[in-house]
């Protein structure tokens, strides 16, 4: 009789043992599940759903006209306006470049430290015949991510082009640089 007592106390300690080891596992899942639901919904309350159909408005600037001179022949290049830089946390790399032989201009979006807060990229070129040409990255379709390029047909004289983004909101002018073709 003194075994069957054992028996039955060893197997109701065992059982108890069991329980409390579901008990914690239950816990355990329970924690997990509320960190990565607290874990989401600071991620939604920090922004990360914001619309990202921003509209870019650059800022209007009047180019003066030149002034005709009788004999000889100037060329007048417009003095580019001071261009506004993204605070640090926002930096993103663009690079700018005129192609040979077609002449035409390339923006490539290589991201950065900022690049989840860019909304939209606008590329203004101003070409020197005097047509303006506007585009935006992906049309205004979705965010730009890394390796995106903009392609607008250059001229053979001096380009100028101007890029504004728009991060976290606000519109920065972020590059605004005569692209010169320059001899083979």
């Amino acid at each position: 009789m003194h075994s069957r007592e054992y028996n039955t106390r060893h197997q109701f300690r065992a059982q108890t043992r069991n329980r409390k080891k579901c008990k914690a596992i239950l816990m355990k899942s329970t924690l997990f599940f509320l960190a990565a639901l607290g874990i989401v919904l600071c991620a939604l309350s920090a922004g990360c759903t914001s619309p990202t159909q921003a509209e870019i408005k650059p800022v209007e600037t009047s180019t003066p006209l030149p002034t005709p001179v009788s004999t000889s022949v100037a060329t007048v290049v417009a003095t580019p306006v001071a261009v506004d830089t993204l605070p640090p946390e926002q930096f993103i790399d663009l690079q700018l470049t005129k192609e040979r032989p077609d002449f035409s201009l390339h923006l490539l979006y290589n991201g950065g430290k900022g690049e989840i807060l860019v909304q939209n990229i606008l590329m203004k070129v101003t070409r020197s015949d005097g047509q303006v040409i506007e585009q935006y990255m992906n049309d205004k379709q979705r965010k730009p991510r890394r390796g995106d390029e903009l392609v607008i047909p250059g001229s053979r004289g001096s380009d100028r082009v101007e890029v504004f983004v728009t991060s976290a909101g606000k519109t920065y002018k972020a590059i605004d640089r005569q692209m010169i073709t320059s001899a083979y």
